[in-house]
């Protein structure tokens, strides 16, 4: 599956990208640390394209895999170790105007490609 090149998805793009329910989001969110979306400045879940990938990754774990979720934690606490520094590099910490601007500038992209 190809993600779309943008900076952050909504939480009902993100449903419909890894055909998954919001609750399950919002759950798999309290399971996983590493699961951590930012938050518009209304409380509105903003994901990134890692976030995206780490979905999906669970959701392998989970019903592809068969782990449970401790051991899919566990798996997953291991794989990214070896991956914490590159994201901790990749990760800059975003104010709400920030994430509220780059919203925006998603939008204005949207609606122009539609044109």
């Amino acid at each position: 599956m190809e993600i779309p090149k943008k900076h952050f998805f909504k939480i009902g793009e993100v449903c419909s990208l890894t055909d998954t329910q919001p609750y399950v989001l919002r759950f798999w969110e309290s399971e996983f640390p590493q699961l951590a979306p930012n938050k518009t400045p209304t409380g509105q879940r903003i994901y990134r394209s890692r976030d995206v990938h780490l979905i999906l990754e669970i959701k392998k774990l989970l019903y592809e895999e068969g782990y449970t979720i401790a051991g899919a934690r566990k798996k997953l606490g291991r794989d990214s170790e070896v991956t914490q520094a590159r994201q901790e590099a990749d990760d800059v910490s975003l104010s709400p105007e920030a994430v509220g601007l780059l919203e925006a500038q998603e939008e204005v992209r949207s609606s122009l490609s539609e044109i």
